[in-house]
């Protein structure tokens, strides 16, 4: 029981702390399996991460495998803030029915609302989305973003769905949509950064 009221402190606190300090919340989508990616998805997902912490954001992931995981790996190397929104009700289902990492998020939001129910909440408590190599699943999450007029980020290069958004949104649509792109993550997530200040204004 102690340590189940130290984990409920902790977390309220530490949300307490993202709002009272306004930190950017920067939601990462990307391939739980990695095949599909570039060779350096590795390096390119921790940058990402890494580059979300330095530039004083907090990182957002589904508290998956794969991208999302490595980037949240990255976050917690560069000391910043890392929350997962997990498709499971629990952590016992988080980590044996889902078989999903918990080492590199400093909380874990147990959504169970299953995949497309957690990329519904994980997209819209970000203030803005980057996207790294990427399956349907990233694709879902994208289309939250895009329809949620949500600025977003794609870092091109990476493989997979990322490097497939500017021919979809060549495509006829409707409304103005931020969107950026760069192959390096640095400017990439200073890109994103910008245009969600910039709407804001």
């Amino acid at each position: 029981m102690g340590e189940y009221l130290a984990h409920i402190f902790l977390k309220e606190n530490l949300l307490k702390y993202i709002y009272m300090n306004h930190q950017l919340k920067i939601a990462v989508s990307g391939a739980a399996q990695t095949g599909i990616c570039t060779e350096d998805i590795k390096d390119l997902a921790m940058k990402v991460g890494k580059e979300i912490v330095k530039q004083g954001c907090v990182l957002i992931t589904g508290a998956t495998t794969g991208a999302p995981h490595l980037a949240a790996k990255g976050a917690k190397e560069a000391g910043g803030i890392s929350i997962g929104f997990s498709p499971a009700a629990s952590r016992d289902s988080h980590v044996k029915t889902y078989k999903l990492p918990t080492d590199a998020f400093d909380v874990i939001v147990y959504t169970g609302f299953d995949y497309a129910g957690r990329n519904l909440l994980m997209t819209r408590a970000a203030d803005g989305l980057i996207l790294l190599c990427g399956r349907m699943g990233t694709l879902n999450e994208f289309t939250i973003a895009f329809e949620d007029q949500k600025p977003i980020g794609v870092l091109e290069g990476s493989g997979g769905t990322a490097d497939r958004i500017r021919d979809l949104v060549r495509m006829p649509f409707r409304g103005k949509k931020t969107i950026v792109y760069d192959q390096d993550p640095k400017k990439l997530v200073a890109k994103l950064i910008k245009a969600i200040k910039k709407g804001r204004e």
